[in-house]
């Protein structure tokens, strides 16, 4: 939603996401009535106890924007040393997100449905994570939506103070003018260093699975960028 006032007077966010009110099915339905007791986290504007949540201490990674779950529920299932949190705001792919945890078994993974950027400055302390995953986020590619983009200088200073010195944050886009702003963004952060910028036809993901959007921006003709950033300590 734009930023604008309300009746109130309070002024509202403007955020990174469109609620879409897709169908969801009747499993996904389903599945979100008896797995959400066992992998959801209620929003609530509370710092979490991690440890006390997975039942474990480990390594933390964050994704933002998980769409159908696929990619998260893989890097979970392939790294049972680490624990996954996944943000989602639409309800279809959390619910395809659930049936996908449920069918692999997966116990290291736990999603919340609220806004992301609300998610870290609330309920995630600082550097408790040591990775973040943002994938194909919206590229808002019509200039009077560019304030509507994830990545913006707020943000990037917001997953510095979550993320451990010497943690992660792995991007990738297929819009190329994205790209370019996603570039100046951080390099003008001095709470990041570039490790890896990896351009590629969908052949060379930088650890990570392909997604569903990417899939969709190559059958585009768009090229793929990756990156990997760690925090500075």
């Amino acid at each position: 939603m734009a930023s604008a006032a309300g009746e109130t007077g309070k002024k509202r966010a403007i955020r990174s996401f469109v609620r879409r009110s897709g169908r969801l099915t009747a499993s996904q339905q389903r599945a979100i009535e008896s797995l959400w007791p066992v992998y959801g986290i209620e929003f609530r504007p509370k710092r979490l106890d991690l440890d006390q949540i997975f039942g474990r201490a480990a390594p933390r990674v964050l994704e933002i924007g998980f769409g159908n779950g696929d990619t998260l529920v893989r890097q979970a299932a392939s790294d049972p040393d680490l624990d996954f949190l996944g943000v989602e705001v639409h309800e279809p792919g959390i619910g395809h997100c659930l049936i996908r945890a449920r069918e692999t078994g997966v116990a290291n993974l736990r999603l919340i449905r609220h806004d992301a950027i609300e998610v870290l400055e609330s309920q995630l302390p600082p550097q408790s994570l040591s990775r973040i995953n943002l994938y194909f986020p919206d590229p808002w590619p019509k200039k009077r939506h560019h304030k509507r983009r994830i990545v913006s200088p707020a943000f990037v200073a917001l997953c510095a103070e979550r993320l451990v010195p010497g943690g992660t944050m792995h991007i990738a886009t297929d819009w190329a003018e994205y790209a370019g702003h996603i570039d100046e963004v951080f390099g003008d952060s001095h709470r990041f260093r570039c490790a890896e910028r990896r351009k590629h036809a969908g052949d060379r993901p930088l650890d990570r699975p392909m997604t569903k959007f990417e899939r969709r921006g190559l059958r585009q003709g768009h090229e793929i960028v990756d990156w990997r950033f760690e925090r500075v300590a």
